[in-house]
């Protein structure tokens, strides 16, 4: 009755029924997976974001493909406000200038993902993705038909793209490589370095640019690094939106943008405009609010900054203390990874400490790294939640 790409096996994992059976006894579990801003003690301006809900213009419904233009110039805006803090484009070394014609809003960045699959691929065709990496890239890829063949970051005093495995894994039915830019979870930026070889590589096979920059702005250090979506050297599909911008995911804004040589931009344009308006646009209220909920971002991402540099530090001072195990190199983002010794499988140490400590954190294998010997701690929990969880895991550890 249904179709192979939904063949997913739905059956809880043993880490899921150890948390349910953890929370259902009672146990008051400190959560270091926590990746909902809006559940962390954040202060939010609740007055402006609510009253920008109720503009009266939202009552006309005016259908345009790639979303009203204020809420697309107040995107392009973003990204000039970027530029203009010295964050240069990644590829020619000049400012960002993002033409509200080059934007299509979304309901979400997955949205956005299978906009640009639509528009890349056919059916059983591929799409080079990092590992490790984000665990959503094999929904998104099942949903549409594509197949995803994984290329290493490899870890050496920080994380780099392994292009000599790149090349390996390309054949003619490759359409794209995406780049998560941070990563999720290694934190880890495309250096400028990268970019260059990556255009190079696109170039070469004839192959568009995804990518994901929605921890962008949560750079941990002071080096600047610049979006992608400057990058004129290849067709490159760049996508962000309010989720994690202003860190508001009950609002659902996101948007492509669209770069590259002129007029291989044009023609993905003219498609993914069809695309859109076969989909339509996102609500009304939400369009109208974006500048307002994207000015946001200027108090909220200083909050979370802060926290997650505290986490951070804390972090540190902890393992200081021991030898068990070590935080690799994290440059920007929400999450750290802690190596630990493999002693049992990551999904078994994850579910001990559950059971053990109450302790939440996400084994290494759920973001596809290569071996056991990982795990993935959030650093946006409120810090005393944080330090306490932490506290409790080097303990076992231990």
């Amino acid at each position: 009755m249904f179709s192979e790409r939904t063949n997913w096996k739905l059956a809880q994992n043993r880490f899921t029924e150890a948390l349910e059976r953890a929370r259902a006894g009672g146990a008051k579990i400190l959560d270091l997976t926590a990746s909902n801003p809006t559940r962390v003690g954040l202060e939010y301006d609740s007055r402006r974001l609510l009253a920008a809900l109720g503009s009266e213009r939202a009552l006309d419904y005016d259908a345009q493909a790639k979303g009203l233009l204020v809420a697309r110039e107040a995107v392009g805006a973003y990204y000039r406000d970027r530029s203009g803090r010295g964050e240069r484009d990644v590829a020619r070394n000049v400012s960002t200038d993002v033409d509200a014609g080059r934007i299509i809003l979304t309901t979400s960045t997955s949205e956005g993902y299978s906009y640009v699959l639509r528009l890349l691929c056919n059916a059983g065709d591929e799409l080079l993705v990092p590992k490790p990496s984000y665990p959503l890239f094999e929904f998104l890829a099942d949903l549409q038909d594509v197949k995803l063949v994984p290329y290493p970051l490899i870890y050496d005093h920080g994380w780099q793209m392994d292009f000599p495995s790149m090349e390996k894994a390309v054949t003619a039915r490759t359409r794209g490589v995406a780049v998560v830019h941070p990563n999720n979870p290694t934190g880890s930026y495309v250096r400028a370095g990268e970019v260059e070889l990556l255009n190079s590589f696109c170039r070469a096979h004839g192959l568009a640019v995804i990518v994901d920059e929605v921890f962008l702005d949560y750079r941990i250090g002071d080096k600047v690094h610049a979006s992608f979506a400057g990058n004129r050297d290849v067709l490159t599909f760049t996508l962000s939106g309010l989720s994690k911008i202003s860190a508001l995911p009950q609002m659902k804004v996101a948007w492509v943008v669209t770069g590259g040589p002129a007029e291989e931009a044009a023609a993905a344009m003219a498609r993914l405009e069809v695309i859109a308006d076969t989909y339509l646009s996102l609500n009304a209220p939400i369009q109208w609010a974006v500048p307002t909920l994207l000015e946001q971002r200027k108090s909220i991402q200083r909050q979370l900054r802060e926290r997650v540099r505290a986490n951070l530090a804390d972090l540190d001072r902890q393992l200081a203390g021991q030898r068990a195990c070590e935080r690799l190199s994290v440059d920007g983002g929400w999450y750290a990874v802690l190596r630990v010794p493999v002693t049992r499988s990551d999904e078994e140490l994850a579910i001990e400490l559950v059971r053990e400590e109450s302790v939440l954190v996400h084994p290494g294998h759920f973001y596809d790294f290569p071996s056991d010997g990982y795990l993935v701690l959030s650093l946006i929990p409120p810090e005393a939640e944080f330090a306490e969880g932490m506290s409790r895991t080097l303990r076992h550890l231990a």
